[in-house]
């Protein structure tokens, strides 16, 4: 199992570095386009920022909490787009037919479609996330001991696990579905905007949904609770707190059986 772990990581760093390599040769637009990726992932943060010129609170949240939760959602679904957000494409290598010349390969398809077109320009969205946080980490009113301090880095990797799920268990869905872009869309693209504000300010019901069903709750929002010492607005129990490191394994493990259930059951399109 740890050989073909190490495998499969040192498989993806040789794939990304070489289209690393390709953008390289242009060093000038590798610059802008990064900048420009970083400036467009700002535009959110721009949105929350207005709406506190005109109130306080939201949700029941201060602003240093709002950023908080934005901070550690951009960042958490901003790695997890750089490490597998190119799955999506996975129905343009279905249709196309290029996906049978990727399954004759000694590399795993996943592994070939999650590295295809790599890029460092995608590490710009790294760079609002970490300011922000930069910014909101001192300003937050929270009692902190070690318990709160190690959770913050702990519910980012959790983030990451979960978005990366995420990316690879709708690419799977692209298996069996015609046209499923917009769907699957609104799960991974939809989640990232949904998880950077606060839950109260969204219907009971729909917490549960996406507590208990697609489980986004889990990126930032219930370990904040614990973070910023706050009860939960929506009355979930307060264990839930503590819950993102299995429902992380959860998802990748069900993300997993799904890709391998598609590639088994995959059929040649014979284009």
């Amino acid at each position: 199992m740890a050989e073909a772990l190490d495998r499969t990581v040192r498989m993806y760093a040789l794939l990304a570095w070489t289209w690393t390599r390709a953008a390289a040769r242009y060093p000038v637009s590798m610059v802008l386009l990064s900048l420009g990726t970083a400036a467009v992932g700002g535009l959110d943060l721009l949105a929350i920022v207005l709406m506190f010129a005109h109130t306080p609170v939201i949700g029941g949240f201060s602003a240093a909490e709002v950023i908080f939760l934005y901070g550690t959602s951009v960042l958490s679904f901003a790695v997890a787009d750089v490490l597998f957000g190119t799955t999506e494409r996975l129905d343009v290598h279905i249709r196309e037919g290029s996906l049978d010349s990727m399954l004759v390969r000694p590399v795993s398809p996943l592994i070939q479609v999650a590295t295809e077109d790599f890029s460092p320009r995608r590490l710009g969205k790294l760079i609002p996330a970490v300011a922000v946080l930069a910014v909101a980490l001192p300003r937050l009113d929270a009692p902190w001991d070690a318990g709160r301090i190690a959770m913050v880095p702990l519910m980012v990797a959790c983030g990451i696990a979960i978005f990366a799920g995420l990316w690879v268990l709708t690419a799977s869905l692209h298996f069996v579905l015609i046209e499923g872009h917009a769907a699957t869309k609104s799960v991974t693209y939809g989640g990232a905007f949904l998880t950077q504000y606060p839950m109260s300010v969204f219907a009971r019901d729909f917490v549960r949904g996406v507590t208990f069903v697609v489980p986004l709750a889990f990126v930032n929002w219930q370990p904040a609770l614990y973070v910023l010492d706050r009860p939960d607005p929506t009355g979930m129990p307060a264990a839930l707190r503590f819950a993102s490191p299995v429902v992380a394994v959860l998802v990748c493990a069900l993300a997993a059986l799904a890709w391998r259930t598609g590639l088994r059951h995959y059929r040649s399109t014979g284009s």
